[in-house]
């Protein structure tokens, strides 16, 4: 089962799920842009979880490290949408996508892919 993360941790996903790969420093200086003390040490640690949870992997072959995610942004939503199911519905994700249409969360054209979605299903 895919954990959920923290929000520190998610910014940096959320960071090499857009960009694809990063270096620490690049990390530092998107995910911290503003803040006057470098945060070098944060990062590293932050790196170091996401790696040991199975986020993101180490290349090291241009002679620094470069971060990659080694998850899809798609498979940790995914996990995360089955964990709130199981807590809240007992695991059905019916009366959650129920809602969102209810309460009209979804665009057209999200409610038209999920009958596209449906009927090649059924």
């Amino acid at each position: 089962m895919i954990s959920a993360l923290p929000n520190a941790e998610l910014a940096v996903m959320e960071l090499l799920w857009r960009e694809g790969q990063a270096t620490s420093r690049q990390i530092i200086d998107q995910v911290y842009p503003d803040t006057p003390k470098r945060q070098h040490g944060t990062v590293q640690r932050l790196l170091q979880r996401l790696s040991a949870k199975g986020f993101v992997v180490r290349d090291r072959a241009l002679g620094i490290s470069v971060f990659s995610p080694a998850i899809s942004r798609d498979a940790y939503a995914s996990a995360q949408l089955e964990s709130l199911a199981n807590r809240l519905t007992q695991g059905s994700l019916a009366p959650m996508i129920t809602r969102l249409v209810a309460d009209n969360k979804l665009s057209h054209a999200e409610i038209e892919r999920l009958r596209r979605i449906l009927e090649e299903e059924a």
